[in-house]
């Protein structure tokens, strides 16, 4: 691409603004269109299940700043329908055309819906995603009442902190042995499974939400395990999927394993349906699904991770692919954080592809913890609780192990 061309961006959030930026940064001086489906710009999305809830911070106050230099024309409330991509042509929902000689695809995730046989109340049963579902389930803690937490990932056991310092009543639905198991493992599970219960939340594990019944207003649950737990609000926490539907037919590689997405090179090319990356189109963020750098189950697994780091670390790699220019080689490790029941979780790399989890340190009066994640011989992810300041030496093995082929035990 030259200087004198187009870009639209196709997401409004972070991942679109930090690419957006990134390609000022690197000089392109055409015209930047970006595409948002929200009627308002870019802000902070962690911050909705931690400070929002508990009245810390306003939905206005997790708008993200946008430089003046980036000269950008916004687009806002539209959402892309249809790409055709031998045309480099994008239709957006209200009949809007727009051509492109780059795209940068960062249209996020949205929240895993309720999967159970039939409907729901027309009330009392909130998701959490968008500045919006926080505003909507702030009011509905405010007013009390029993609250019933529908998976216990990261995002559940946030809002069940949260339920829990505003004073009410929480039960905390998982399927799984351990809460948050997929992301920290079994063994870090139990310790803040226990962590949860001392806080006074009815924590159920191995368990189900069967139905939600009532036709308009929200006043029970019924659970796998033959209970009946009475309720005012519930939030439905089961995870995400990347926004991908609108570019069915379009010829890129869409990743159909759990964690979906859009497949995509090491430096955000996305790929095609026969596996060659294309030129002219990026992905960034939670819709991105790039190579991992250790193979395992015998190849590269592309993995859409939906941390709030791929955004940050990945944007000027993608800017830089996408002008054409060289990338400065780098490692990038995922990293995510999470703040509840008064612990600071930190981690890096990928606890979740772990066969096995060694705990360094366990000190529960101090609620301290620091454990290693490991796979074939090699490390590949840490998680500290109250202890962030270890992550640093964690993560330089963590990359000597991913990038270097450097076995560890």
């Amino acid at each position: 691409m030259s200087h004198g061309e187009s870009v639209v961006v196709v997401g409004a959030g972070l991942a679109g603004l930090r690419s957006a930026t990134a390609l000022r940064e690197r000089g392109f001086a055409g015209e930047i269109t970006i595409v948002g489906d929200e009627a308002h710009g870019p802000y902070d999305r962690p911050g909705l299940s931690k400070e929002v809830l508990i009245d810390r911070r306003t939905v206005l106050d997790t708008d993200l700043p946008v430089s003046a230099d980036l000269h950008a024309r916004w687009l806002l409330g539209r959402r892309a329908v249809s790409l055709e991509r031998n045309r480099r042509h994008l239709t957006l929902d209200d009949g809007t055309t727009l051509d492109y000689d780059g795209l940068v695809i960062a249209t996020g995730a949205s929240a895993r819906p309720w999967p159970g046989p039939g409907g729901l109340p027309r009330s009392g049963v909130h998701t959490l995603r968008g500045r919006e579902d926080a505003a909507a389930l702030r009011r509905a803690l405010t007013d009390g009442g029993p609250l019933l937490v529908i998976g216990a990932g990261f995002l559940g056991s946030e809002v069940a902190s949260a339920a829990r310092a505003l004073g009410l009543s929480v039960t905390l639905v998982d399927a799984s042995s351990q809460p948050m198991e997929r992301a920290v493992g079994p063994v870090v599970g139990s310790v803040l499974a226990g962590v949860q219960r001392a806080a006074g939340v009815d924590l159920r594990l191995d368990t189900t939400v069967t139905a939600l019944p009532g036709r308009s207003v929200l006043k029970e649950a019924l659970l796998s395990d033959g209970t009946r737990v009475a309720i005012r609000t519930a939030l439905i926490a089961l995870g995400a999927l990347p926004n991908t539907d609108w570019l069915r037919g379009s010829g890129l590689r869409l990743n159909d394993g759990a964690s979906g997405g859009i497949a995509c090179d090491h430096r955000g090319h996305a790929l095609q349906a026969d596996g060659r990356p294309t030129s002219d189109i990026v992905v960034l963020g939670d819709v991105a699904a790039p190579p991992h750098p250790l193979p395992y189950d015998g190849s590269p697994a592309h993995l859409s991770l939906g941390h709030w780091s791929a955004a940050v670390d990945h944007a000027d790699t993608v800017a830089a692919a996408l002008l054409g220019q060289e990338d400065p080689a780098h490692e990038i490790v995922p990293s995510f954080w999470s703040d509840q029941f008064g612990l600071r979780i930190r981690s890096v790399g990928l606890p979740m592809l772990a066969e096995r989890t060694e705990v360094h340190e366990h000190d529960p009066v101090r609620s301290r913890l620091e454990a290693t994640y490991h796979r074939g011989g090699r490390i590949v992810g840490a998680l500290t609780v109250n202890r962030a300041s270890r992550l640093a030496a964690h993560r330089k093995r963590i990359v000597d192990a991913w990038y270097r082929e450097e076995t560890t035990t």
